[in-house]
């Protein structure tokens, strides 16, 4: 079985409007190279919503300040542009919910590739790292979580995933340093 990298959320407008982010990318950046160099499928997931607000669901306050703030999350703006270098054998999925399952063609992806196991990173660890946790593994997956390569705007929210919910769902917590491992 291959093993795939999935990378969520760290985009320009999130990376540029929400300082938390700084965090992860210097040990993700470090990372790919050598995920690449392991046969690791890398996957950069990115939220956009359309700009005629089509897909918002109807009454979801949250999903409307994510359609207010423009450029941040509407598709094809800058915002939405991955912040991280993508390269040609990378692959890119657009998502407009929290998991990076959810109305995508990732998991057609993963099984193309024989993907059995995912390494799931990126923000917010109790949004999109979590969404895409739970999703991968009730899919049948695999799934560690890489605890520096997530962060929350909350440091104690992200304490409590990556100690105890991950671990408790079977999920293994390792650093982008102990990954992919031996």
């Amino acid at each position: 079985m291959t093993t795939a990298l999935i990378i969520g959320d760290l985009q320009r407008g999130i990376t540029g409007d929400y300082p938390f982010t700084g965090t992860v990318l210097p040990p993700i950046k470090n990372l790919l190279p050598r995920a690449r160099v392991a046969g690791a499928l890398v996957v950069f997931v990115h939220y956009a919503l359309r700009g005629n607000g089509a897909d918002l669901p109807a009454g979801n306050a949250l999903f409307k300040s994510f359609h207010e703030a423009g450029d941040t999350f509407h598709e094809g703006s800058a915002g939405t542009e991955i912040d991280l270098p993508v390269a040609d054998e990378d692959v890119v999925v657009l998502k407009r919910r929290a998991s990076a399952f959810a109305g995508t063609d990732l998991d057609l992806v993963l099984r193309a590739r024989g993907v059995g196991t995912v390494a799931i990173a990126g923000v917010a660890t109790s949004a999109m790292v979590a969404a895409t946790a739970y999703d991968a593994a009730d899919r049948g997956y695999h799934v560690t979580v890489l605890r520096d390569g997530c962060a929350d705007g909350d440091q104690a929210m992200h304490d409590f995933f990556v100690d105890a919910v991950f671990p408790s769902r079977g999920f293994g917590v390792v650093t982008c340093a102990d990954w992919p491992g031996e």
